[in-house]
């Protein structure tokens, strides 16, 4: 049920309040108050106002504004008080059964590698074990343990075959009226959005006005641009607000300035505790061995370790993933996520909840790829707790929503549902031909999209559009790009006579240009 704007404002409030009370700025903030009564400027007579004044000069309401902002960025619109706590997980009851269905499955899978290989979830690693892997700790990589055993959870095709079965009971038999003639693979009836809604949201990228990653605009010479866009780029970071950088990054991050800007939006600072917290998590890799150990290793292995962008980063991969799979505030992502994290029993207590913990200790198991999220923000940090902060909270604002089942408009089913529909209402030519010769689109993009485009495009291309990701604060602009692939390639497609042919028009994206495509798609298709 919807608040009217009061009430819900009210909420809003109270839950940023109780948020930010347990932090560290909470502290940091009453700290300065306290130091500041020492200073003449502030009188007793005014007291409150002064302490304003003081914060406000001394850029500690700047801060308090950025954590304000990005709890706002983050949590979803607080539901009626009323509504029960998995309504905020996800409205819809089907998509709650069908998310727990699937983890239900990969806890199976997991087990049963468990119980094949007769290897523990989690064991304390012996002193000389801890001792040799503090060692190597930077260059994880030169190991060659045999990896052979071990197997993906899933990769995303298996999720895939999830996402095709998904119905809604409410419609007997496809009885969905306006639904009836979506001819995809994806048949549950979700809103989503059509090309004129698209132009309106993605504004910016329109044909007029300048971008990073067009190099020939007609209405402004790139270099000129460029040059005031740099300098526009230097004031928003000086003056340190969240809001008006995620608004100058939906136009493009200069190189020089994507790595502070994302830090900024992400309202990311490195502060010497985080710090701390990333050494103690550090220690916590070094002191246990878990079975998911395995399984990012050989993730890294598969994926990242053949890419030709991404294998000189090895090292950093491991650092981030296994310090990542430790961290136990990724569980709070699951108040706003579909998913819940799954549990483990201490061993011979099965079933005896004081016994439950969760495992991985982050509540995330990751899948065929998953190192791939994490690659391409290495180009952009290259101090470890950084790249590590900054993936987590990339992880718990967006990644974590292309690998579970839900009805929110990033989430991986309205995307795939969005790609469908736009192929189908603007290439209906394209799309009945695949479709009649068995190359479903969905099977092509599915795996372009799970995985945000990494690994498929070209570094500076991905970068380009994860810019608009965080500045548009949504995924949908994955399944607009992945529409305007086929559509770019559709010349070829509708002379392919199989997906195995289709596959091989698309099988190198790495010369594609993201801005281009993405303008034409939306801003020059006839509606």
């Amino acid at each position: 049920a919807m608040l009217d704007p009061d009430s819900g404002l009210s909420l809003t409030i109270a839950r940023i309040v109780q948020r930010l009370k347990g932090s560290s700025l909470h502290s940091q903030l009453e700290r300065q108050a306290r130091v500041s009564l020492h200073k003449p400027e502030i009188k007793l007579e005014s007291l409150k106002e002064d302490i304003k004044d003081f914060l406000k000069t001394s850029g500690w309401e700047k801060k308090l504004q950025n954590a304000v902002y990005s709890e706002l960025n983050v949590f979803p619109s607080p539901c009626h008080p009323a509504a029960p706590a998995e309504h905020m997980k996800e409205p819809l009851a089907y998509m709650r059964k069908a998310q727990g269905s699937w983890e239900k499955r990969i806890l199976k899978s997991l087990n049963s590698m468990c119980t094949e290989l007769s290897i523990p979830l989690a064991q304390k690693r012996p002193v000389n074990e801890q001792k040799e892997l503090l060692n190597k700790w930077n260059e994880m990589g030169t190991d060659e343990p045999d990896l052979s055993l071990f197997r993906p959870v899933y990769a995303p095709k298996d999720f895939l075959e999830v996402l095709m079965n998904l119905r809604n009971p409410n419609y007997e038999n496809g009885e969905q009226p306006s639904f009836r003639n979506h001819l995809g693979l994806i048949q549950v009836p979700l809103k989503v959005k059509d090309i004129p809604e698209l132009k309106e949201d993605f504004s910016e990228l329109g044909l007029n006005i300048g971008q990073l990653g067009i190099d020939d605009s007609a209405q402004v010479p790139p270099e000129f641009f460029e040059n005031e866009h740099v300098r526009v780029g230097q004031k928003v970071l000086a003056e340190q607000d969240s809001a008006a950088a995620q608004q100058y990054v939906r136009q493009g991050c200069p190189t020089a300035l994507r790595a502070d800007l994302w830090a900024l939006i992400l309202n990311i600072s490195n502060q010497p505790e985080d710090i701390l917290y990333y050494e103690q998590l550090k220690s916590n890799v070094i002191q246990h061995d878990l079975l998911v150990d395995s399984l990012i290793y050989k993730d890294v292995k598969l994926t990242a370790s053949n890419d030709d962008y991404y294998f000189v980063f090895e090292d950093y991969l491991y650092q981030v993933l296994l310090c990542f799979s430790r961290d136990t505030s990724v569980l709070e992502h699951f108040t706003y996520s579909s998913a819940t994290p799954p549990k483990s029993y201490i061993r011979g207590k099965l079933g005896m909840e004081e016994y439950a913990v969760f495992y991985p200790p982050n509540g995330v198991i990751p899948f065929h790829g998953f190192s791939m999220y994490v690659a391409p923000l290495c180009f952009l940090y290259h101090e470890p707790s950084k790249l590590y902060q900054i993936f987590r909270e990339m992880y718990v604002r967006f990644f974590f929503r292309l690998h579970s089942i839900s009805s929110h408009p990033s989430g991986i089913v309205s995307l795939c549902l969005l790609f469908e529909t736009l192929l189908q209402t603007h290439l209906p030519q394209l799309f009945y031909h695949l479709r009649e010769i068995g190359a479903q689109p969905l099977r092509i993009s599915f795996k372009w999209m799970v995985r945000a485009f990494s690994g498929y495009l070209a570094t500076d291309q991905l970068l380009l559009l994860w810019d608009r990701i965080l500045g548009y604060n949504s995924l949908e602009i994955l399944a607009v790009l992945a529409a305007a692939v086929f559509a770019f390639r559709a010349v070829n497609l509708m002379e392919v006579t199989s997906l195995a042919a289709a596959e091989a028009v698309l099988a190198d994206l790495s010369t594609l240009k993201v801005m281009p495509l993405l303008q034409i798609f939306l801003f020059a298709t006839v509606t």
